[in-house]
């Protein structure tokens, strides 16, 4: 099987819906929900990368692998 990294990008200044990762859907916030789904999977790293420190101490708080990245990435 080949090994594979997944990589959630959750940006907080979103043009469309700023702050959409930290959403709720059923009590937890969206970038939670999409982080238990990439769990289900076999990858071999689960990381998100945000820009934002409120969703960097979100991510934290639900023991997510969290990178920060420039606020000026595409």
């Amino acid at each position: 099987m080949t090994e594979f990294v997944v990589v959630i990008p959750a940006r907080y200044g979103s043009s469309r819906l700023p702050g959409k990762p930290l959403m709720e859907i059923d009590g937890l916030p969206m970038v939670q929900h999409v982080w238990q789904r990439a769990n289900e999977s076999a990858a071999s790293r689960i990381v998100v990368a945000t820009d934002d420190s409120r969703i960097e101490r979100a991510a934290q708080a639900f023991g997510a692998e969290v990178v920060m990245t420039r606020t000026d990435h595409p």
